[in-house]
């Protein structure tokens, strides 16, 4: 597995620090209400980064995960967005939601999710995610909260996969081309 990668982009120690600064900025911009604070994670990538986030928030949060589809096959996206697991919360009108994604490329699947969220009556919506990669925006959308801007690479690892493989890397790394190019 690690000789398929072709150098580390963020190591564990600088994951650390990344989840510790988010929770920090969490926990100020949500230190003045009452309203449940619903972390929503987006599978699968999103799992490892947010069991480590949330650990760190202070505040009191639940959980819940979605299921969202928006690639065909490989490594190019269709384009459209598909809900295959919906969310489980009954009083989302009482509800501050935190999306939490591994990565954002074009911006298509979190802004459609803003919108169907908030249509679905959530008080607030934000968005959070440890990998940004602005460079490959189809659509206007800036995540609320950002653990890196990284380059137009290729990344697996700390939850993200190529075809379900290497997300149990401790590390996020760039995947050599070679591997997904074939």
């Amino acid at each position: 597995m690690h000789n398929d990668v072709e150098r580390i982009l963020i190591d564990e120690k600088e994951l650390d620090a990344i989840n510790a600064r988010i929770a920090a900025e969490i926990d100020r911009d949500y230190a003045d209400t009452d309203r449940k604070l619903v972390l929503i994670g987006i599978l699968k990538g999103s799992v490892v980064f947010m069991a480590d986030l949330m650990k760190k928030i202070r505040r009191q949060v639940e959980i819940d995960f979605m299921r969202v589809s928006s690639y065909g096959s490989g490594t190019e996206s269709s384009g459209r967005i598909k809900i295959i697991l919906d969310l489980h919360c009954d009083d989302l009108a009482s509800c501050d939601v935190l999306v939490i994604e591994d990565i954002i490329d074009s911006g298509r699947t979190l802004s459609y999710l803003i919108e169907y969220l908030k249509l679905n009556g959530a008080h607030s919506v934000k968005t959070c995610t440890l990998l940004d990669k602005p460079s490959r925006r189809q659509v206007d959308f800036t995540p609320d909260y950002i653990g890196k801007e990284i380059p137009d690479e290729f990344v697996i690892g700390y939850g993200l996969d190529y075809d379900e493989r290497y997300r149990t890397l401790p590390f996020v790394g760039i995947l050599k081309r070679e591997v997904y190019s074939e």
